[in-house]
């Protein structure tokens, strides 16, 4: 193979496996070419990389070191993404009753959930997390996306337990949405103790399924990492968790009007 070629495969492998270490003889083998040869078509496929803007290829020296694509999105493309999801979100005929908005469109767009995915791993890079966890059924999306970019497992709380998921651990708590006790399970062989978790949701209201969320992995031994929610609503103004980030903060939805108040977190471009 040419070095462009190379360079070609190297830099598609590497993306498509986000933060996942690959050997220097991986390569090797797989192009057939000697190390020193290999070792210049990393440093190509690095300065390619920083230079569209898609990410930073990392290498390490030692026994377990390796080369590896971390994702890095752009302040610039961070701010499109929010610029596109309000957009998306201001339409009038989204409001529901009580509210709430429709989102499911949203969140099930892979090419939005892609890269609201890109900025929660971004955020999250550093946690040193050993899973990424969410509650059934609209943030299972963006959770797999994220755990997708930082090349950790997905472990999804379901809401009633099922027969497949072996023997479970079950806790009620309160739903600051609904007003009302709700149930959530989750298999025992799922999380190991002493390990760290990232929670991705979908929306919060008053922050009651994902302070369940932490209460569950409590029982668990798991530590929480920290908390990602692409949309938070801005009332109430008390949640039942104070330490999260958020993509969109919601604020009145009039459904006389229909007006929808949505801004982005500004915070995430500086």
């Amino acid at each position: 193979m040419k070095r462009t070629e190379r360079v070609g495969a190297m830099v598609q492998i590497l993306c498509q496996n986000p933060n996942k270490n690959f050997s220097l003889n991986y390569f090797c083998d797989l192009f057939q070419a000697a190390k020193s040869s290999i070792s210049e078509d990393v440093g190509a496929a690095k300065k390619a990389v920083e230079y569209t803007g898609l990410g930073r290829i990392e290498t390490t020296a030692g026994s377990k070191g390796g080369i590896k694509y971390v994702p890095w999105i752009s302040a610039e493309a961070t701010e499109a993404l929010l610029k596109e999801l309000k957009e998306k979100l201001s339409d009038k005929s989204r409001i529901l009753g009580g509210g709430f908005l429709y989102t499911s469109d949203i969140m099930f767009d892979a090419d939005l959930v892609r890269r609201v995915g890109e900025v929660f791993a971004k955020k999250f890079v550093s946690s040193e997390a050993d899973y990424v966890v969410t509650i059934e059924t609209k943030g299972i999306p963006v959770a797999l996306m994220t755990a997708h970019m930082l090349n950790l497992p997905m472990v999804v709380i379901r809401r009633e337990s099922k027969i497949s998921e072996g023997s479970t651990v079950s806790i009620n708590y309160f739903s600051g949405s609904t007003e009302r006790i709700q149930k959530m399970s989750l298999a025992k062989r799922a999380v190991k103790p002493g390990t760290k978790a990232i929670i991705i949701d979908d929306f919060m209201r008053a922050g009651g399924s994902v302070k369940g969320i932490s209460d569950m992995l409590r029982e668990f031994e798991v530590e929480i990492a920290g908390v990602g929610v692409v949309i938070a609503s801005m009332e109430p103004d008390k949640k039942k968790i104070q330490n999260y980030f958020t993509l969109l903060h919601l604020g009145k939805v009039d459904e006389d009007s229909g007006e929808i108040a949505i801004m982005g977190n500004e915070e995430i471009l500086t």
